[in-house]
Order: C-alpha cells, then sequence, then structure tokens
C-alpha cells in the first residue's frame, strides 16, 4: 500500500472520494427534486387566467395586461426567493474579473456583479454543493479595455483569457464538467459578448448567456439565454431620470436623437430627419435642448437598433413615461417571459419605418392612455435599487436566469 503525506493509504482516499462524491451528487438530486415540484407549482398557477395574481404579497401583487400570466409569475417568483441559490466562482482579480462598469452605457454589467457578490444577497451560496446555477463573474468590457488592441479587429486575446479562464473553473471544480456548463451563466452588456462567449463552443451552445446584445441574427436562443436590460447610467444613479409630463402636456408624437450608427439608424434619418414636427428625429440636438426633457414630452419614444439590437433608449423611454417603439427586426426584448411587451410598446419592423407617424396616429387616445398606464407600471421592474429592492431590474434578471434553469435538468454523471 502507498501512503500519502496525511498517512492514509491510497485505498482509504479512494472511499473518501467516492463518499464525497456520492454525497454531492445526492444533494444535486434532491435539488433537481425540488425543480421538478416548482415546475409543476408554476404550471398549476398558469391555469389561473386572472388579470391579478392569487398569491399575497406585502410588497406588490403583479397585476394587469402587462403580464403574460401575473399568477405564474408570480408564484414563479415566489419560488425563487425561496429556493434559488447562486455559486460565484472567486478565481480571478480585478478588474477583468469580480468588476465592471457602473457609470457608462454598459452600467448594469458593473452593477449586477456588484450586487451578486455582495454578502447580503439572498440568492449567492458560499457553498457550491448547493447551488442551482455558478456564475462566471469576468466583464466583457473589461476584457475589451484591457486586452484588445484599439482597430486591431482581433478578439483572440480575449478570447484566449475565456478559454483560460473556463479551463481553470472547469479543473478546479466538478460543476462544468457535470454539465458541460449548462448550469453556469455569464453576463455582459458588450456587443462582443455573443462573440466572446464562441471561443468556448459550450458556453455558446449550452450555459445561460445573459446579454445585452439579444440578436436571433447572432446565435441568441431565447429558450436557454436571457435578454439584458442596457442602462446608461451617467452618473451611476437614476435620480431625476423617472417620470415625465402628463399625457395631456406631452407635444410631441415621437422623437429620436442618436448617432448615424447602423442601417437602421440610417434608414431612420434618412427618412425622418427634419421632415416632420409630429416625428423629430435627430443625429445631433440643437444647441441648449435637453436630452431628457424630450423624452419627458414625447409621447412615443423611437427605440432603433444600432449596429447591435441593443440600445439603452428602451429604459430610457420607460423611466420617462414615453411609450417605446421598438425598431428592429431580430431583438429579443428583457424578460419577455413574463411580460408582454405589446401591451405598453410599440414594434415595427424596419421595412415599416417609412410608416411610422401613420402607425402612431392610428393608435387612438384610450388605447395610448391605457398603454402609458402601463409603461409606469413596468417602470418598478427596471429601476435600477442600491441595494436591489423586490421585483427591480437586478431581481428580475435574476428571474430570469432561474427561468432558464428551470428549462434544464442536471443528470448525475459520475466517472
Amino acid at each position: 500500500m502507498v501512503w500519502n503525506d496525511q498517512g492514509l493509504g491510497a485505498d482509504e482516499v479512494n472511499v473518501t472520494s467516492a463518499s464525497t462524491t456520492i454525497k454531492r451528487y445526492s444533494r444535486l438530486e434532491k435539488l433537481e427534486a425540488n425543480l421538478a415540484g416548482v415546475r409543476a407549482s408554476i404550471r398549476e398557477a398558469a391555469r389561473v387566467r386572472n388579470l391579478t395574481s392569487t398569491h399575497e404579497d406585502p410588497d406588490y401583487v403583479p397585476k394587469g395586461p402587462i403580464y403574460r400570466n401575473a399568477n405564474a409569475f408570480h408564484r414563479s417568483y415566489l419560488e425563487m426567493e425561496r429556493l434559488f441559490k447562486i455559486y460565484v466562482y472567486e478565481e480571478g482579480d480585478p478588474p477583468i474579473f469580480h468588476n465592471g462598469p457602473c457609470k457608462s452605457i454598459y452600467s448594469t454589467e458593473g452593477r449586477f456583479i456588484h450586487e451578486m457578490e455582495m454578502d447580503n444577497n439572498i440568492y449567492r451560496t458560499r457553498d457550491p454543493d448547493e447551488a442551482l446555477v455558478y456564475f462566471l463573474p469576468f466583464s466583457v468590457v473589461m476584457l475589451v479595455q484591457y486586452l484588445y488592441a484599439a482597430d486591431s479587429h482581433n478578439t483572440d486575446s480575449i478570447g484566449r483569457a475565456v478559454i483560460d479562464y473556463v479551463n481553470v473553473i472547469s479543473d478546479k471544480h466538478p460543476f462544468w464538467n457535470r454539465s458541460l456548463g449548462a448550469d453556469h451563466f455569464m453576463l455582459s452588456c458588450h456587443d462582443w459578448g455573443p462573440r466572446t462567449s464562441s471561443y468556448v463552443p459550450h458556453l455558446y451552445h449550452k450555459s445561460i448567456r445573459v446579454l445585452c446584445n439579444a440578436n436571433t441574427s447572432e446565435g441568441f436562443n431565447p429558450s436557454k439565454d436571457a435578454s439584458f436590460p442596457e442602462i446608461h447610467l451617467r452618473t451611476g444613479e437614476i435620480k431625476g431620470l423617472l417620470g415625465g409630463l402628463s399625457p395631456s402636456r406631452r407635444s410631441i408624437l415621437a422623437f429620436f436623437a442618436g448617432r448615424l450608427h447602423g442601417h437602421i439608424r440610417y434608414l431612420l434619418l434618412n427618412e425622418w430627419k427634419e421632415k416632420d414636427q409630429d416625428v423629430q428625429v435627430y443625429d445631433q440636438l440643437p444647441h441648449g435642448v435637453s436630452y431628457e426633457s424630450m423624452l419627458k414630452k414625447s409621447r412615443f419614444c423611437l427605440c432603433p437598433s444600432g449596429y447591435e439590437v441593443a440600445n439603452p433608449r428602451v429604459v430610457e423611454a420607460i423611466y420617462a413615461e414615453c411609450i417605446p417603439v421598438l425598431i428592429s427586426d431580430s431583438y429579443v426584448p428583457p424578460f419577455s417571459d413574463v411580460l408582454d411587451w405589446k401591451s405598453f410598446s410599440v414594434q415595427i419592423q424596419v421595412k415599416d419605418i417609412p410608416n411610422i407617424k401613420t402607425i402612431l396616429m392610428g393608435i387612438s387616445q384610450s388605447q395610448y392612455l391605457r398603454m402609458h398606464r402601463r409603461v409606469k407600471q413596468v417602470q418598478r421592474h427596471f429601476v435600477v435599487n442600491g441595494p436591489s429592492k423586490r421585483f427591480d431590474v437586478f431581481n428580475m434578471i435574476v428571474h430570469s436566469i432561474w427561468l432558464r434553469r428551470l428549462n434544464i435538468h442536471i443528470e448525475n454523471q459520475v466517472a
């Protein structure tokens, strides 16, 4: 018998290792059994077609047509709070890992990483064996900032960093190999999120990718990937961004201001710039005109995709209580599993850009008022709080991840 440094025989080590493995996988089976019960309870709740949830809640009871099914969403949310545990891998050093910008167009990425790693986060667990999903806390924004050679158009250095990181995770822990990454998630608000994930095939094809660039033409898969709202917090706070004029005082039918950024913006500016006082489209606002004030006094806010599908105007419109008009052919809006976007937004195909005024003028005053009320209601699901509050944007992102975890079943695979 060969002895190790602790004085245990090799046979004894194997027994100990096998015992640990059996314990781990029996815990996994228990977790999966719990999830089977959750799926059944959500299906049962979905049979209730009332517009108002039947579940009691001291903070908020989902109701109204902004939800696909208010009762099913509420049941799922309560089950998430009861059961969902997320393990955050601790490997890697800031700034590329465990870090992200909180005062930029990518602020939601940094905010999520920060909130996820707080010790008082109800979802975080330090015990990986009780986790239902595993967070890979690398920041694509930071990878680009520190590893990308400007104007090189070569992202291989970024890809190699992600490959090396996943290799470290898979060598050190059993969880990635157990599911081939299916119960792991990455999160990115950078346009290159999909490209970065493609360097690790299992990350791209099996893992949960939470992406602002929720572009179905670039491989975004709504059944396993989650759309991540892009929120531009210039100061890091939302103070002054919420609210707007009452519907009767909104004098502009539709508004957009933004750079020429992709073919959809080109079509929009070419069709509407300086053409109509009802549809005010600018590539640059006149001197002294406030962007936020224009949002707050417009009835509809145009949200055309740029080079990539996501843009912060969707949430800016919701904050300003302006009906968002989504102009894209391949964008999956955030929280589409539970929110019925048609009830509080207008979705226009790119080919219909010349018909924007006709489409918006065709919405009756009574329908517009209903949509305005719904935008004010849905606002709570997009608000950034510090620390987070129930049903806010952080918790809604977590809920999107929770739903994707419910879509899979992890089998025991003891080698």
